[in-house]
């Protein structure tokens, strides 16, 4: 009587990592994110280590889960993963106000951002 299972949205030579609720626009966000798209991972956890950018921290990490996800969960070597998306997606927007003079009001937006990284297999061959 249960419900059939998904079939899975990714391929077998695929794993993929989300951090949600970044505090950060996803302006921001995704020139982090543009960074590592289509690169090695060791590449990129190096280009992330060395980003002056404070949200990098976070990217990194999202990126190792990533990895961990593939090592772990799928069984594929970590030698030959690549960053195959890092896409920016919006989340909610805090509203806040700042008092000004006269009695006005200047409105304060704080955005938040999600953030999901594919890695993919690819054998050594085909990276040329």
């Amino acid at each position: 009587m249960g419900k059939t299972a998904t079939p899975r949205a990714l391929s077998d030579s695929e794993a993929k990592a989300v951090a949600r609720m970044l505090r950060v626009s996803p302006q921001k966000l995704n020139l982090v994110a543009q960074l590592i798209r289509g690169k090695k991972v060791g590449t990129a956890l190096a280009d992330l280590e060395f980003s002056r950018k404070r949200i990098a921290r976070d990217v990194k990490k999202c990126l190792e889960s990533a990895i961990a996800n593939a090592e772990n969960n799928h069984n594929l070597d970590v030698d030959d993963l690549v960053v195959s998306q890092a896409f920016v997606g919006k989340a909610l927007v805090m509203k806040r106000f700042h008092a000004r003079a006269r009695g006005r009001g200047a409105r304060i937006l704080k955005p938040f951002s999600n953030l999901t990284i594919v890695v993919r297999e690819v054998a050594e061959q085909q990276q040329a």
